[in-house]
């Protein structure tokens, strides 16, 4: 298991690899997905046994994945 941002995690062994909550089984895909459709904090945090840091760490890992995205456009 290797941290690759404080809170998230990847291990070939869970979730193929995959990010996660650090020391859950939970991927950041899921979290952004479930707020994505309008599910609030709370109820995530319910249903996955997550805290508010948990989400906010998931959302801050993705910010800075997209920010390092660069797109190129094909004609």
């Amino acid at each position: 298991m290797q941290e690759i941002m404080h809170g998230i995690t990847v291990d070939p062994l869970i979730k193929g690899g995959k990010p996660v909550i650090k020391g859950t089984r939970v991927p950041v895909e899921l979290i952004l997905g479930k707020l994505a459709a309008g599910l609030s904090y709370e109820e995530i945090m319910s249903e996955y046994e997550l805290t508010k840091e948990n989400i906010f760490v998931a959302m801050r890992y993705a910010a800075s994945i997209l920010s390092d995205e660069r797109i190129r456009l094909v004609q």
